[in-house]
């Protein structure tokens, strides 16, 4: 029924749809499907929390998904980088990923910009001795800069993101 659901394209199904799949059941081949599918980042983003940051061989779907050309696969790729950082950073080369996010994120689809932004954030909000490298490149870089943020929340502007969550950590 899940299936069915998201085949029909639209959003209030494929939301229902993300809450009744069990992730287990689908093969990587149709998350991948499903993710290319799948244009409108609110729907993206809510795939990515309950199905495919949880899914069991997700590592091999974010190394397929660091080399797609495809925006959505990208986008997906780099959320669960970010989430690699947070959780599970000893299976990633932190110098290449801040190498390939300054190289890469001027150019980049905005739908992939956003997670490769989260990254960089991680990576500095996380890692001290990468902190200097990470606010440097979100300063040259200045994406998100003069995003519009209400009151009483954290700029997704990198340098400002970083520097406030470590400064609630300390």
């Amino acid at each position: 029924m899940a299936l069915e659901l998201w085949e029909t394209g639209n959003a209030d199904a494929r939301f229902l749809a993300i809450l009744i799949i069990e992730p287990e059941k689908l093969s990587k081949e149709q998350i991948a499907k499903m993710v290319s599918s799948e244009k409108f980042v609110h729907i993206a983003d809510w795939f990515y929390s309950y199905i495919i940051k949880d899914y069991s061989d997700r590592e091999t779907l974010r190394q397929a998904w660091m080399h797609s050309t495809d925006v959505m696969h990208g986008r997906a790729a780099w959320s669960l980088t970010s989430g690699c950082v947070a959780r599970n950073p000893d299976i990633l080369d932190l110098p290449a990923l801040l190498d390939r996010i300054e190289n890469e994120m001027p150019t980049a689809a905005p739908e992939v910009q956003w997670t490769m932004n989260s990254t960089l954030a991680q990576i500095g909000i996380k890692f001290p001795e990468y902190r200097a490298r990470a606010l440097a490149i979100g300063e040259k870089l200045g994406i998100y800069r003069d995003y519009p943020t209400s009151k009483g929340c954290t700029s997704p502007f990198a340098p400002i993101w970083i520097n406030e969550m470590v400064r609630r950590q300390e």
